[in-house]
Order: C-alpha cells, then structure tokens, then sequence
C-alpha cells in the first residue's frame, strides 16, 4: 500500500447464498484476497438452500477481504458476507463502519436478496444492485427495480463478478453514487481506477 494512503473506504459485498460475492472479491482485489471458504458438507445441505446452486462446492462461513487501491491517498477495502441464513448473524459487524455496500443478484433467485436490502435499509447503508450474469430470466434494469421496489435513486447495473473490468464497473457505480449522495464528505478520490478511468469522476 502506498505510504501515503490516507483514507481507508470501507465497502460490503452482500446478497444470497452462491451469488458471486466470493467471485467478485476475487476478481477485482488487487492483493491476494482472504478468504474463508469451506468444503461444502451433506451436513449443510439439510440447513441451506441449494435451489440453483447444486453444483457450488465450497461456502464463505465468516467472509471474504480484499483490497484496491484508489490513487495515493484511498484505498477501498472490500468484504464479501456470507449468504446462508445461518451466517447472518456475522452482518451487523461487517455492516459497521461501512461507507456503502453492492447487492449481488442472481435473476433465477431474487428473493434471495431480498433479506439484504432490508437490513441496508434498516442500517441507513447506502447500496447499489447489480445482477449478476448466470443466465437467468433477462429482467431490465426497470423490471428489476420494480421486483425489488427499490427507491428511484438506487443504481442498478448489470454485471459478471469474473470478470474484473466488469467488477471494477460496479465498484466505480458505487463509489460514483456515494460521491454524488454525500458530496465532498468522503474526500476526492484521485488516481486511476482499474480500468484506468480516474477515481470519483461522475
């Protein structure tokens, strides 16, 4: 990290169970990311829902770290929550301190994350919703705000947590959104994204 690093921004990666979250940590981090990933157990399979995610082998049971540098003086710390019901206890210490938070959504099970929002909501968190691409009904942007009756001002984008052009798009949204919802509050944030666009312009 470089030694000038100043502000240390502090996102969450929530959503349903076997949404991405895990994937798009990984992809877009620039160090090599924590983990806490376990193999998936018949013992799990009595407890969770495995409706569309049969084949997910392993399972985040505390939750995933990763790191991106902004410019020279922020850097974005990324942690993904894990999805099962069982785990939502671990929320309200990922939820605390944090500047805003992306809503993983996999179409083919959206009322998955619907427990998410609610608790952003509840903790006054500030979130964008991004669909992750997994092949499912193809909902617009318009629809899928509507199935999630989400406020008008909420961003929602489409996106493929593999990929981390595509994971560093939906990371510019929210800090973009966050910037435009608190102003100067959060500082500028100078210095190339990952893509190479500079951090913060609208």
């Amino acid at each position: 990290m470089e030694p000038t690093a100043e502000t240390g921004l502090k996102i969450v990666v929530v959503g349903g169970f076997g949404v991405g979250k895990t994937t798009l940590v990984r992809s877009v981090s620039e160090i090599r990311p924590l983990t806490t990933e376990e193999t998936f157990t018949s013992a799990g399979e009595e407890v969770d829902d495995l409706t569309g995610v049969k084949a997910k082998s392993e399972t985040t049971v505390a939750f995933d770290f990763g790191r991106i540098t902004l410019g020279p003086r922020h850097v974005l710390y990324l942690f993904g929550a894990p999805g099962q019901p069982r785990f939502w206890f671990l929320w309200d210490q990922l939820f605390t301190g944090a500047l805003g938070a992306v809503v993983l959504v996999d179409t083919r099970r959206v009322d998955d994350c619907w427990y998410a929002i609610d608790r952003l909501e509840q903790s006054g968190t500030p979130f964008i919703v991004a669909r992750n691409d997994f092949g499912g009904p193809p909902y617009t942007p318009r629809e899928l705000r509507e199935a999630l009756d989400l406020d008008r001002d909420v961003p929602v984008i489409d996106c493929d947590a593999r990929s981390r052009e595509s994971a560093a798009r939906v990371l510019i949204t929210l800090v973009e959104f966050l910037t435009t919802r608190f102003g100067s509050s959060t500082g500028p944030l100078d210095g190339p994204w990952p893509d190479g666009r500079p951090g913060g312009a609208p």
